[in-house]
């Protein structure tokens, strides 16, 4: 079970998360992430742990599916607390293939989106987040590149 205090509750919560935070998307679930957010509702100003919720909708399958998948997510998240940042809103959003996928596959999907949000920046954009030209800007047929790879 997630302790109740890295439990996302709040609508408002869930809403920044996914609006104002980094996104990475698996085949099998998505990942929003907000990093230090802070919680006017905390007591005392001291920053907030962590905190996580869970979006798996009837795409994913019936109820007793959805709930296993809930379950195997938030008993993933738990394992990785001590990974997230300090204040962080988390929001695991699983895909309609989650419901078949065994826990293995879930864990993997999970990890690969935390290192993605976590590790640093994406593929093909540098850390003040500007789009540079990773070979996404300009691909063959289309202006910027050359394609025979001479200027005439």
């Amino acid at each position: 079970m997630l302790p109740t205090e890295h439990r996302l509750r709040r609508r408002e919560d869930f809403a920044t998360a996914v609006r104002r935070g980094r996104r990475a998307g698996r085949p099998l679930l998505v990942v929003h992430c907000r990093s230090g957010a802070t919680d006017p509702h905390a007591a005392g100003g001291s920053v907030p742990p962590a905190r996580a919720g869970f979006v798996v909708s009837k795409a994913v399958g019936g109820a007793v599916v959805r709930t296993k998948v809930k379950r195997r997510l938030r008993h993933l998240v738990r394992d990785r607390l001590d990974r997230l940042p300090a204040g962080s809103l988390v929001v695991v959003r699983a895909l309609p293939g989650a419901g078949a996928a065994d826990y293995d596959q879930l864990a993997r999907d999970l990890d690969a989106a935390l290192e993605r949000l976590l590790g640093g920046a994406p593929k093909g954009c540098n850390p003040t987040g500007a789009v540079t030209d990773g070979g996404r800007a300009a691909g063959p047929g289309k202006p910027g590149r050359d394609p025979g790879g001479s200027a005439q």
